[in-house]
């Protein structure tokens, strides 16, 4: 057998996560039975991790293992899955990757995008959050740059989410604007579930003056979910970049 990596992105909307679910629509159970029907038989694909309902990911990685070793340079193959896979999820690339390599664990880094809207938009209702109020970037980013002294985020983790281990390493933490957009850029070398989520819900006081600086870093040192913000709504948030070793690639 041969081990792959397949990069894709998807609009989440339409899903209940990336992860399968018995009963429920998942990008992971979309991508496994096209990849089944192109290659006539059963694959299972492990994701990068797995995104929330709703979540979305302009970047994203699997892997599969396949009886051929010549996938990667099929590019038929690419658009055959294109052909049968919903609009909403697309392949870009196949690569072949050592046999023990990891979409999941061997990943070096994750990049997060989280937008907020500032004005109506019909094109960006799936994909932003809309938030009428003024919000201070530079009180914003203040707060942000707190992330990076840091490494136990639990307070910014979900309740009873079975983590082993909330610590998390942020190497970049920053807000700017876009047009009418204002757009949060996290990275990490992993994440907990729902963490971008509850910064954001967290930062937007701080944005809106109602919260300072030193006030969001003892919430993070308090470490109790309880004592942070309620969590952005998911469909703002989308997953954009995973950085991996290169020795993994064949």
């Amino acid at each position: 057998m041969t081990r792959y990596f397949i990069f894709l992105s998807y609009k989440g909307t339409a899903y209940y996560g990336w992860q399968l679910q018995p009963g429920r629509r998942t990008v992971q159970g979309v991508l496994a039975g096209a990849l089944g029907t192109v290659l006539s038989r059963p694959t299972a694909v492990t994701g990068a991790g797995r995104t929330d309902t709703g979540v979305h990911a302009s970047f994203f990685c699997a892997h599969f293992d396949a009886v051929r070793d010549d996938l990667g340079s099929d590019s038929q193959l690419i658009y055959n899955l294109n052909s049968i896979l919903p609009d909403d999820i697309a392949v870009s690339r196949i690569v072949k990757v050592r046999s023990d390599a990891s979409a999941r664990f061997d990943a070096l880094s994750r990049t997060y995008r989280y937008c907020i809207s500032r004005v109506k938009d019909p094109f960006a209702a799936d994909t932003s959050w809309l938030l009428f109020w003024p919000l201070d970037l530079q009180g914003l980013n203040e707060a942000s740059a707190i992330l990076l002294r840091h490494n136990d985020f639990t307070s910014f983790s979900r309740l009873h989410g079975g983590n082993r281990t909330n610590i998390c390493r942020v190497t970049k933490a920053e807000w700017h604007e876009e047009g009418s957009m204002t757009v949060f850029t996290v990275s990490a070398d992993r994440f907990l579930r729902n963490m971008v989520r509850a910064i954001v819900g967290t930062l937007i006081p701080v944005g809106r003056g109602v919260l300072d600086p030193q006030g969001f870093e003892e919430i993070i040192t308090g470490r109790n979910r309880g004592l942070a913000g309620q969590s952005a709504p998911a469909h703002g948030l989308s997953l954009t970049a995973i950085e991996y070793p290169a020795e993994l690639f064949i």
